[in-house]
This record gives structure tokens, C-alpha cells and sequence, in this order.
């Protein structure tokens, strides 16, 4: 007999005739006539596996009469072809075990249709469902294609830190990370926080992005890539935005905005291409039960070469357009939400890369082009998700970058070690950003991010 077989093993090899085990959690029950129809599901595939359970078992009054969705179980049993329609095997049980009882008047998830904010109150629950399982299932397998793309690249993963005490993006939305007294916080003769006594003698904060950190180690293997959690103290409640979320952070040596650009189309075109290749199930149900046009919407991602724009012909044309929107357009504000998804959505009816950034409203960090105005930036637009990946050519002349730093009241003591990447052997170099979290709603048609992320982190919430 073989032990623990998972069911997604199961239903691809279909061992037929022999003695199997599974372990999983009941999903329903019926019963008829001395016999009890078990579908049973160990969360590898969308897919359950029926259990046919008769009176001959020894615990069929005293166990298997008793359960409800939500217990888990072990079934040993022989794999038989199934005479039902919609099956092809089904599993005879010889033996059930009961591993934990889930009592229906307090058990959560019955076997009906829950919405989408109630599963958010019990997060610790919820990918036992279809639809938050198959998200997870998705999750995985994106995030394993991510290190397939870059590795059979040649890039090298590089970890980043998560505390930090560089702000990359200079907004300030960072969280403090302290090991002081928050009740006897000591004070400098200012009256400020005297951070000289915390734990790395200086302010740190958890990481928003590891760009600056990835960019020395691109310069000094050539081509690297971050892929880890990020924290934007931002005070954003909209079903875009989490508090902590994920980011994949290429950067390349000799490297300009074009081929930047080039890079990240190609990238999202194989991580959607992976996923419908291996979540055949999954990318199912979302297009029957989530949103009946993903198919069409991926498929036009894939088929067609993204559309790319200046940010000033951006502009000309939001202006142009006869739209009204609530953010009024003019050349040196930063896009907004529903200006990204009009390009994206109704100018192009497909992916837009926006180019060439005032400078004003972008980093420090990002190589400003001969107009003295702009700098080589880029953000890909996606339609019904708005930025999904932002990126530029960085500023790899030293004395450019100072003064952008200066420009920016940048501290430059705490900067030193950025700087001597342009004293020492300085190089053309570029890379973006990718907003796991958001590629994963693309991918799904999940309309809010908190359920594209295991334990959504936003303003407010108490999730575990």
C-alpha cells in the first residue's frame, strides 16, 4: 500500500486496483441506503475525491454517520474506476480515521457560497474555500515562475534587507522599527527622539523597496533580481493597496530604459503564459465564477506588443480626450488611478508603457534625460488594475546624482555607500518594480487585493 498520496497525484495518474491512502478535509456529505458519498479534498488541486463509505466499517454509525464539512480525515481504501458521470475514479474506503471534528453550528464555512468580505474575518480559514485556495495555488505557482524567468536568464537572486535605514522613495510612508522604551522614550537636547541610543544607534524603518541595495550588486554581478516583502505606511484604504506586500526588483548593468522595458514585457508575458499553462483548474473557475471575460483580457495581454508613450503625449491625450475626470490633467502631475486605466482600458485597450516622467514628481535615483525636465522613467500600465510595474534607467553619474540628492534635502552622510557606486567604477544601469500582489489580481480577476495575499495588512486591520 502506498501512503499519503495527494489527490492532485490521484486524479493525473489514476492508480486504478490498488490500496490507497489520502488524508483531507470533508467538503460534503450525502448518504443512501447503508452508504455514505464523501467528497474529500487535501487543497493540491481544485478537484475533491469521492470516498464511497458503506456499513461495513467498524466506526460507520459512531464516525463516519457524524461528520460535517470542515473535518479532516483518513481514508484508506482501493482506487476504483467511478460509474458516476463527472469522475472517473473513486476511492472505496476500507478504513476511516478521524484526525479533527468541525461542529457545524460553529464551523464558518459551510458548503455554500460566502462573500468575499465575510472570508476576510476569517483569514485563517479561508483558502479552504475554492476560490481563495485556487488564488493560493496561483500565488505559488507565479512566484515559483518568477525565479524560473530570471534563472534561466543568468540573473542571480540577491536577499535584501527588510530593516532598513534608507528611504529609497523619499516619501517619508515608512514604519519605524525601535527597540526602545515606547513608554520612556529618551530625548536629545532638541527634544526629538534620541535614536543615538536605539538598537543600530540610528532611525531604521521596515524596507519599501530594496532597489538601492540590489543596484551594488548589480554592478557587481550584472544582472540580480530582489523578490520579498515591502511596507508603505501609506494611509490608503482601497482595494489596491496593501500596508505590506510583495515585490520582484530586477536591475541590470549596462543596461538603458529601453532595454528596461523590454525586459519587463517579457517577463509579464511568461509569468501569464506559466500560469495558464499550469492552473489550467484554477484559471477555470475564476473565468466562470470571478470574471467571465479574464480569458479574453490575458489572452489580448499575449497576443499583442504593449503600447508605448511618452508621459507628455500621455497628457495630450487625457486632456483630449473630452473626458471629465475627478483629478484634473496638467503636465507635471503625477497620473492618477483612473488616468492610468483610461489609457490603458479605453485609449489602448491594452498593456501602456508611459515614459519620460516629469522630473519633479519621480526619486532621486532616476537618470534625467538631456531636456533637463524629465527623467528616464517608465511605468506599465494595465487595464482594471491601473500601474502594475514601475521602473527607470538610474542615475549612474555621480555628480548628477548629488545634486538631485541636495535637490532633494537627502541627507548625503547616509548615502555615502550609494554614492560610491558612481565613485568606483560607475556603469549605464536600470530596473523596476513589480507589484506581486497586483499581477496576482490580474491574473485571477480578484477585484480587491486583500484576497490575493494570505493576511491582507491594511489601515486599521487586525488580522493575525
Amino acid at each position: 500500500m502506498e501512503k499519503r498520496l495527494r489527490i492532485k497525484t490521484i486524479l493525473a495518474a489514476k492508480p486504478l486496483d490498488r490500496e490507497i491512502e489520502i488524508h483531507g478535509w470533508l467538503k460534503s456529505k450525502r448518504e443512501s441506503k447503508g452508504l455514505a458519498f464523501l467528497d474529500i479534498t487535501d487543497g493540491s488541486t481544485l478537484a475533491g475525491l469521492q470516498v464511497v463509505a458503506d456499513e461495513s466499517l467498524s466506526n460507520f454509525t459512531t464516525d463516519v454517520a457524524r461528520l460535517t464539512t470542515g473535518c479532516s480525515v483518513a481514508v484508506r481504501g482501493l482506487l476504483v474506476a467511478s460509474p458516476a458521470k463527472g469522475q472517473e475514479v473513486e476511492l472505496h474506503a476500507r478504513q476511516i480515521r478521524v484526525h479533527g471534528w468541525a461542529p457545524p453550528d460553529s464551523y464558518p464555512l459551510q458548503k455554500k457560497r460566502h462573500t468575499f468580505e465575510f472570508l476576510r474575518s476569517v483569514a485563517h480559514l479561508r483558502g479552504r474555500t475554492n476560490s481563495l485556495g485556487a488564488v493560493a495555488r496561483v500565488r505559488s505557482r507565479l512566484s515559483w515562475a518568477i525565479h524560473l524567468f530570471f534563472q534561466q536568464r543568468g540573473f542571480f537572486q540577491i536577499h535584501t534587507p527588510i530593516i532598513t535605514t534608507s528611504d529609497c522613495e523619499g516619501a517619508g510612508e515608512m514604519f519605524t522599527v525601535t527597540a526602545l522604551d515606547l513608554d520612556r522614550l529618551p530625548r536629545n537636547d532638541a527634544g526629538s527622539v534620541d535614536y543615538s541610543l536605539d538598537f543600530f544607534g540610528r532611525p531604521a524603518s521596515l524596507t519599501v523597496s530594496g532597489q538601492l541595495e540590489a543596484e551594488s550588486y548589480a554592478l557587481a554581478l550584472g544582472n540580480v533580481y530582489t523578490f520579498g516583502p515591502t511596507f508603505r505606511a501609506e494611509n490608503s484604504n482601497t482595494s489596491r493597496h496593501l500596508a505590506e506586500f510583495w515585490m520582484v526588483e530586477p536591475e541590470m548593468a549596462f543596461c538603458d530604459l529601453e532595454d528596461d522595458m523590454d525586459l519587463a514585457e517579457e517577463m509579464l508575458k511568461f509569468l501569464i503564459a506559466d500560469c495558464l499553462a499550469n492552473c489550467g483548474a484554477e484559471m477555470d473557475l475564476f473565468a466562470r465564477f470571478i470574471d467571465k471575460d479574464l480569458p479574453a483580457r490575458l489572452d489580448n495581454v499575449l497576443q499583442h506588443p504593449f503600447v508605448r508613450l511618452s508621459y507628455t503625449e500621455a497628457v495630450k491625450e487625457l486632456q483630449n480626450c473630452g473626458r471629465s475626470f475627478t483629478f484634473p490633467v496638467a503636465w507635471g502631475i503625477d497620473l492618477q488611478s483612473e488616468h492610468e486605466r483610461y489609457l490603458a482600458e479605453t485609449l489602448c485597450g491594452r498593456p501602456v508603457i508611459v515614459t519620460d516622467y516629469p522630473q519633479s514628481i519621480k526619486p532621486f535615483y532616476m537618470r534625467c534625460n538631456d531636456d533637463g525636465r524629465t527623467v528616464a522613467a517608465m511605468d506599465i500600465l494595465f487595464p482594471g488594475i491601473g500601474e502594475i510595474i514601475g521602473g527607470s534607467q538610474r542615475e549612474e553619474r555621480f555628480a548628477q546624482l548629488k545634486e538631485r540628492m541636495e535637490q532633494a534635502a537627502i541627507p548625503l552622510e547616509n548615502y555615502e555607500w550609494y554614492l560610491d557606486l558612481r565613485r568606483y567604477g560607475t556603469a549605464p544601469h536600470a530596473g523596476f518594480g513589480l507589484g506581486f500582489e497586483r499581477l496576482i489580481q490580474f491574473v485571477t480577476g480578484m477585484g480587491n487585493i486583500r484576497d490575493v495575499i494570505p493576511f491582507p495588512r491594511t489601515p486599521g486591520s487586525s488580522t493575525i
